[in-house]
């Protein structure tokens, strides 16, 4: 229990400061209803990504993408969040809907590929717990990329092959519904889509199957 302490912890502490704030003025947020947010929607985004490294392949689907799509978004370590939200939130001031490379576009696919068909109950409930209301699925969206970032100079890091990262993620959902709180709850209510107050395979189906395979 006392092994590490858990991904939402280490990188909830990395957010502060800066990235936090920045996120704040995006989306028209006081520090402290933020902070409250963020805290909620890393166990949710953290577990679910446990949950699909569960299932056969997820793990290693999971593992492929870090390395091609998210390898390099911090070669010299988990440093540069400030750089990695400046170019999400600032960069370029094209709209969401304009082509071209556009971060936060990403971040929603991502959404796509964690959530499957339930990433709009994911936001609503989000934004519901959170009073972020419909700005919750672009706090998702930003948190999406530096999910995966941080996950890949995890995996650099610790020298994780597809078996050790899909161990960490499980261990991170478990942990993450054991704690409850409003993260907890809001995975639980999401993987028992059944409503019959348990999790099982009729939930796993519904949960949303490729894991960032094809990802542009």
């Amino acid at each position: 229990m006392n092994q590490q302490q858990s991904l939402v912890s280490d990188l909830m502490a990395q957010l502060q400061g800066a990235p936090m704030q920045q996120m704040a003025q995006q989306l028209g947020a006081n520090s402290q209803q933020m902070q409250s947010a963020v805290e909620t929607a890393l166990p949710l985004l953290l577990g679910a990504l446990g949950n699909n490294a569960a299932k056969p392949q997820g793990a290693a689907d999971l593992f492929g993408a870090l390395q091609r799509d998210h390898g390099s978004a911090m070669p010299q370590g988990f440093g540069d969040l400030g750089g990695l939200l400046g170019s999400m939130l600032g960069g370029g001031q094209s709209p969401a809907g304009s082509a071209g490379s556009n971060p936060l576009g990403d971040g929603a696919a991502i959404l796509g590929h964690i959530f499957g068909g339930n990433r709009q109950t994911a936001e609503s409930g989000l934004g519901q717990a959170t009073g972020l209301g419909n700005n919750a699925g672009q706090l998702l969206a930003m948190l999406a990329p530096i999910v995966m970032a941080f996950l890949a100079n995890r995996v650099k890091a610790g020298g994780m092959d597809a078996s050790s990262l899909g161990k960490t993620l499980e261990q991170e959902r478990t942990q993450v519904q054991q704690q409850g709180g409003l993260g907890g709850d809001l995975l639980g209510s999401l993987l028992d889509q059944n409503g019959d107050g348990k999790l099982d395979v009729g939930d796993l189906f519904k949960l949303g199957g490729s894991f960032l395979s094809g990802r542009r």
